[in-house]
């Protein structure tokens, strides 16, 4: 008798769990749509991920989706440490500042 109410319990937890994650799989999807579109990189000129904020002043923080930067109070790039896996795509600005 235990077992059969430890496995109802069980599979009573993994319908919520799976209820859950549905709805943040349906509904959670949107949380890139505030962030920044990056304007448009000149053709034939590659931009490091700190370069980008000299290209972009207006810029005051942005992301590859590995390393996230941001400019300090001299107008210097401090970027964070990529991640040992992380595979970089392209660079979002995440927030604008009004130079």
């Amino acid at each position: 008798m235990e077992l059969c109410v430890a496995a109802g319990y069980a599979a009573a937890m993994i319908l919520r769990m799976s209820t859950a994650l549905a709805c943040v799989l349906a509904f959670g999807s949107s949380a890139d749509a505030d962030s920044f579109k990056a304007p448009p990189l000149r053709k034939g000129t590659p931009v490091s991920i700190q370069g980008y904020g000299k290209q972009n002043p207006a810029c005051l923080s942005w992301t590859d989706g590995c390393v996230l930067c941001t400019t300090d109070t001299a107008g210097k790039a401090q970027c964070s440490t990529p991640g040992i896996a992380c595979q970089p795509h392209g660079l979002t600005c995440k927030a604008l500042g009004s130079k």
